[in-house]
Protein backbone atom coordinates (compact mmCIF):
# COMPACT_ATOMS: atom_id res chain seq x y z
CA UNK A 1 0.00 0.00 0.00
CA UNK A 2 3.19 2.38 0.55
CA UNK A 3 4.00 1.81 -2.76
CA UNK A 4 0.63 2.55 -4.18
CA UNK A 5 0.45 6.06 -2.20
CA UNK A 6 4.04 6.36 -2.96
CA UNK A 7 3.15 6.79 -6.40
CA UNK A 8 0.17 8.73 -6.35
CA UNK A 9 0.57 12.59 -6.36
CA UNK A 10 0.10 14.01 -2.98
CA UNK A 11 -3.19 15.53 -3.63
CA UNK A 12 -4.29 12.50 -4.48
CA UNK A 13 -2.85 10.43 -1.83
CA UNK A 14 -4.43 12.94 0.30
CA UNK A 15 -8.03 12.83 -1.47
CA UNK A 16 -8.04 9.38 -1.10
CA UNK A 17 -7.03 8.94 2.73
CA UNK A 18 -5.97 5.30 2.32
CA UNK A 19 -3.79 5.61 5.39
CA UNK A 20 -6.75 6.27 7.43
CA UNK A 21 -8.87 2.94 6.82
CA UNK A 22 -9.81 0.56 9.21
CA UNK A 23 -11.07 -2.20 7.35
CA UNK A 24 -9.37 -4.80 4.92
CA UNK A 25 -7.49 -3.17 1.81
CA UNK A 26 -9.22 -4.86 -1.46
CA UNK A 27 -6.51 -4.69 -4.38
CA UNK A 28 -6.01 -5.04 -7.96
CA UNK A 29 -2.30 -6.48 -9.11
CA UNK A 30 -0.23 -5.64 -12.07
CA UNK A 31 3.21 -7.75 -12.29
CA UNK A 32 2.65 -7.98 -8.55
CA UNK A 33 2.47 -4.07 -7.75
CA UNK A 34 -0.43 -2.86 -6.27
CA UNK A 35 -2.49 -0.54 -9.28
CA UNK A 36 -5.89 0.44 -7.57
CA UNK A 37 -6.97 0.25 -3.67
CA UNK A 38 -9.79 0.92 -1.72
CA UNK A 39 -10.80 0.02 1.62
CA UNK A 40 -12.94 1.88 4.95
CA UNK A 41 -12.66 3.72 7.80
CA UNK A 42 -15.66 2.73 10.32
CA UNK A 43 -16.97 6.56 11.44
CA UNK A 44 -19.52 7.11 13.81
CA UNK A 45 -23.22 6.27 13.53
CA UNK A 46 -22.06 2.69 11.62
CA UNK A 47 -20.73 4.41 8.86
CA UNK A 48 -17.90 3.34 6.53
CA UNK A 49 -16.33 6.10 5.09
CA UNK A 50 -14.43 5.35 1.54
CA UNK A 51 -11.51 5.91 0.01
CA UNK A 52 -10.05 4.80 -2.83
CA UNK A 53 -7.26 4.99 -5.16
CA UNK A 54 -5.97 3.93 -8.98
CA UNK A 55 -2.43 4.93 -9.68
CA UNK A 56 -2.26 7.86 -12.83
CA UNK A 57 -0.89 5.17 -15.26
CA UNK A 58 -3.76 2.84 -14.98
CA UNK A 59 -6.85 4.87 -14.96
CA UNK A 60 -9.56 4.81 -17.15
CA UNK A 61 -10.01 1.20 -17.20
CA UNK A 62 -12.34 0.19 -14.10
CA UNK A 63 -10.22 -0.13 -11.69
CA UNK A 64 -11.39 2.13 -9.23
CA UNK A 65 -15.08 0.68 -9.51
CA UNK A 66 -13.59 -2.92 -9.24
CA UNK A 67 -12.05 -2.24 -5.88
CA UNK A 68 -14.50 0.02 -4.38
CA UNK A 69 -17.06 -2.64 -5.36
CA UNK A 70 -15.51 -4.61 -3.14
CA UNK A 71 -15.02 -2.21 -0.08
CA UNK A 72 -18.41 -1.39 -0.51
CA UNK A 73 -19.80 -4.62 -0.05
CA UNK A 74 -17.65 -5.46 3.08
CA UNK A 75 -19.00 -2.48 4.66
CA UNK A 76 -22.70 -3.44 4.28
CA UNK A 77 -22.14 -7.30 4.84
CA UNK A 78 -20.83 -5.93 8.27
CA UNK A 79 -23.86 -3.88 8.95
CA UNK A 80 -22.32 -0.12 8.14
CA UNK A 81 -23.23 2.40 5.96
CA UNK A 82 -21.48 3.08 2.78
CA UNK A 83 -20.39 7.18 2.74
CA UNK A 84 -18.38 7.95 0.00
CA UNK A 85 -16.86 11.86 -0.19
CA UNK A 86 -16.27 12.47 -4.16
CA UNK A 87 -15.25 15.56 -4.51
CA UNK A 88 -12.96 15.17 -8.17
CA UNK A 89 -14.75 14.43 -11.15
CA UNK A 90 -13.35 11.03 -11.38
CA UNK A 91 -14.22 10.51 -8.21
CA UNK A 92 -17.85 11.06 -8.57
CA UNK A 93 -18.39 9.85 -12.29
CA UNK A 94 -17.26 6.30 -10.07
CA UNK A 95 -19.39 7.07 -7.19
CA UNK A 96 -22.25 7.54 -9.17
CA UNK A 97 -21.51 4.19 -11.06
CA UNK A 98 -21.89 2.10 -8.12
CA UNK A 99 -25.03 3.88 -7.10
CA UNK A 100 -24.12 6.68 -4.66
CA UNK A 101 -26.22 9.76 -4.70
CA UNK A 102 -25.46 13.46 -4.09
CA UNK A 103 -26.74 14.69 -0.89
CA UNK A 104 -25.25 17.95 -0.09
CA UNK A 105 -21.81 19.06 0.47
CA UNK A 106 -19.34 19.09 2.97
CA UNK A 107 -17.34 21.92 4.69
CA UNK A 108 -14.65 21.94 6.33
CA UNK A 109 -12.92 24.93 8.60
CA UNK A 110 -9.46 25.08 10.32
CA UNK A 111 -9.91 26.97 14.05
CA UNK A 112 -7.09 29.19 14.86
CA UNK A 113 -5.47 27.68 17.92
CA UNK A 114 -2.83 30.49 18.88
CA UNK A 115 -3.12 33.86 19.46
CA UNK A 116 -4.62 36.45 16.55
Amino acid sequence: MASLVGRASAEDAGEAGLDEITSAAFVVRSAGEIVAAAGYEVWPQGTAHLSVLTVSEYRGLGLARVVASAAVADALLVGLLPQWRARPDASRRVARALGFREMGVQLSIRLRTGPA
